[in-house]
């Protein structure tokens, strides 16, 4: 008699170890976005830390160890890289934009820094996805990073952690405030628009290590 396997298990079946990891990077940016709505409607400092300071360098820590996990195994796949984008998308894309949000950044100018950083990131994987075959150059390793890799955005998270801690939240955020025409921008939120510049930057190439 054929045994008949739910197809939601055959799709684990495709899955290596390190996509276990990939998914846990997923799952720790979900959190990242939930702790950070969470502190919208409580305002208790937990919530915030548990996202900047807990839930993303989580997310961090399993996207590195993913790749490594991949390479020590020699495990490499299209759906492991696809994979690693989407979550990488959610957990240093979407979920820092949301922290930045909820940490005040709620002007009009500031929701364009922050939209134009997610469209930055969404992107720069997009691009590295495109050509990561052509830049491993048939070694089955790409030997360079055209634009900082999204992960680094983990910096932000830990400055409005850092600002959060001190109390600089909401209208006592780094820089203060300005009206400029129709919106308020936070100099604060230039920060992301420098992150997803320098993403999507074809001139500034950082050795993959």
């Amino acid at each position: 008699m054929q045994r008949i396997v739910p197809r939601h298990f055959s799709m684990l079946r495709d899955f290596h170890l390190a996509d276990f990891f990939t998914l846990g990077n997923a799952a720790c940016g979900v959190g990242g976005v939930l702790f950070a709505m969470l502190y919208m409607s409580s305002q208790l400092p937990f919530h915030f830390f548990a996202a900047a300071a807990l839930a993303l360098p989580a997310a961090f820590a399993f996207d590195v160890l993913d790749g490594r996990i991949a390479r020590a195994r020699h495990q490499h796949s299209a759906l492991g890289r696809e994979l690693d984008s989407l979550a990488d998308i959610v957990s240093f894309g979407v979920a820092p934009a949301a922290l930045g949000f909820a940490a005040g950044l709620q002007g009009g100018w500031d929701a364009a820094a922050l939209i134009y950083f997610v469209c930055c990131g969404v992107s720069r994987l997009a691009r590295y996805n495109v050509t990561a075959e052509t830049l491993d150059a048939g070694s089955g390793k790409v030997s360079h990073f055209e634009g900082t890799p999204i992960p680094t955005s983990v910096l932000l998270t830990a400055l409005l952690a850092l600002a959060a801690w001190q109390g600089h939240v909401g209208d006592k955020l780094y820089g203060g405030a300005f009206l400029i025409g129709p919106w308020l921008l936070h100099p604060a939120a230039l920060l992301f628009v420098l992150s997803g510049s320098l993403m999507i930057s074809k001139t500034l190439r950082i050795p993959k290590l």
